[in-house]
């Protein structure tokens, strides 16, 4: 199967299982490539500057993004799509299998309930920076990075995270800006932070 035919099999798994749980708006159906599968394929950008892992933590995977896209394109990285919600969980195993997606495991826990420590996590449409930092950070290996996908407002929310990177020993060492492939400007920014060893 070629690259174009994976992700056509896809949407139509993604729109199956989406008909029967609410993992994005039936709005949002329609831009399920431009506004979901492209923005989680800009991990891309990350992984050309810095690394590509071979374990990546997808936490509060909802829908499945950025951790199916990510699975779907980089085979050789084993990507754990994590979240709380047992029925999107369901959803996204079901698209595993319907994709024969070998390199994506789906758990459902909760963050904090997990030992493993990873090079890589990411979150995308989770919670505040600030918030989602106190999670994500302690499941990242020293030297490891945490990468979050944010909005333009991205500013306000790093002054606000500034006090618990500190904490936890981490630093911003990167916002990588995108653009989405829609008609209007749609720009979205990666957060790149870095936990550093002591």
């Amino acid at each position: 199967m070629n690259n174009k035919e994976s992700y056509n099999e896809y949407i139509k798994a993604f729109l199956e299982e989406n008909s029967k749980v609410n993992l994005i708006s039936k709005n949002d159906e329609k831009f399920l490539w431009e506004k979901h599968i492209c923005d989680s394929l800009a991990l891309k950008y990350f992984f050309e500057k810095y690394i590509i892992p071979e374990k990546l933590l997808d936490i509060g995977t909802g829908g499945g993004f950025p951790a199916v896209p990510i699975a779907l394109e980089y085979k050789q990285i084993q990507v754990i799509a994590l979240d709380s919600i047992a029925k999107k969980i369901r959803a996204i195993e079901a698209i595993k299998q319907k994709l024969d997606l070998q390199n994506l495991t789906t758990m459902c826990q909760r963050v904090e309930n997990i030992n493993e420590q990873f090079d890589v996590v990411t979150a995308r449409a989770v919670a505040s920076l600030d918030k989602i930092s106190r999670y994500a950070l302690p499941k990242v290996k020293n030297d490891g990075y945490f990468v979050a996908f944010k909005s333009r407002k991205v500013q306000e929310e790093i002054e606000a995270a500034n006090p618990v990177l500190k904490k936890i020993n981490a630093k911003i060492v990167d916002i990588i800006e995108y653009k989405l492939p829609l008609d209007e400007e749609v720009f979205r920014n990666l957060v790149v932070i870095k936990k550093v060893a002591f």
